[in-house]
């Protein structure tokens, strides 16, 4: 299964691909880290980034959108931003969205603990969220 790890921030999608096969995971390169969108009002830039992402998915032929969940209200609540981003995934003709929270990653992290440390895993610093994400869900 190739899985497309979502982290959303404020007003950026951070990717990270993983495949998992017999048990073993392998983080694929990718074109993208992560897409920016810079004014959530306007129509074109919802629709190019809603289309961009379809592409990167189309093009590495994943299977799944893995989208870590935000509290909608309180301290560390997500942003307006990061919800429309969100729909606009979620509604990509063909596409199958999962959501994980932080609460389970936190349990199957514990269940089953990364192997390396996250610096040998060679992606960056700011994936991290996104790469425990679709770590915790492959490990199901």
């Amino acid at each position: 299964m190739k899985i497309c790890a979502v982290e959303l921030r404020s007003n950026e999608a951070v990717i990270c691909l993983l495949t998992q096969s017999n048990g073993l995971f392998d983080l694929p390169e990718c074109r993208a880290q992560k897409f920016i969108m810079q004014d959530s009002m306007d129509n074109e830039q919802m629709r190019n980034f809603q289309q961009t992402f379809k592409k990167l998915l189309d093009d590495y032929q994943i299977d799944r959108v893995v989208i870590r969940t935000r509290e909608t209200r309180g301290k560390f609540a997500g942003s307006a931003i990061g919800f429309k981003l969100e729909a606009a995934i979620q509604l990509i003709d063909g596409v199958e969205v999962d959501f994980i929270s932080s609460q389970e990653i936190k349990q199957k992290l514990k269940r089953n603990p990364l192997a390396i440390e996250f610096r040998a895993t060679g992606l960056r610093q700011f994936q991290e969220a996104a790469f425990m994400t679709g770590y915790a869900y492959l490990g199901k």
